[in-house]
């Protein structure tokens, strides 16, 4: 079985490697969404895989690491593309989640990544 869980969260960022010309080498923000998902089987002691409750209060430790942050003041994250971004939060949260498959950030509507861990 899979789970997923969402959440968002906004943040200032500079990508320091791009030519100056770059309009994202200059600071911007983002309203992130980042989605990730969980494999197990369902305890049949609790009906769950996993209590949604757990996972959120991982999620909200992470998001008070990053919301209303500029990115690049956090060690890890000193050029944060949304896929340097995808593999910091895996490193993060995958310590607590070890069911984590997948992390998807999206900086726009139309774009983002998916990170698997590898």
């Amino acid at each position: 079985m899979e789970i997923f869980v969402k959440f968002d969260f906004a943040a200032s960022r500079r990508l320091t490697k791009l030519p100056e010309a770059h309009p994202c080498s200059r600071v911007h923000g983002h309203t992130f969404e980042v989605q990730i998902t969980l494999v197990g089987e369902v305890d049949p002691s609790t009906g769950f895989m996993v209590d949604f409750s757990f996972v959120e209060q991982k999620l909200d430790d992470v998001k008070a690491v990053v919301d209303h942050r500029y990115l690049n003041d956090i060690n890890g994250l000193e050029n944060p593309t949304t896929e340097i971004l995808a593999q910091w939060l895996w490193q993060y949260l995958s310590r607590d989640l070890s069911t984590l498959t997948t992390i998807s950030v999206q900086e726009h509507y139309s774009r983002g990544v998916t990170y698997r861990g590898d």
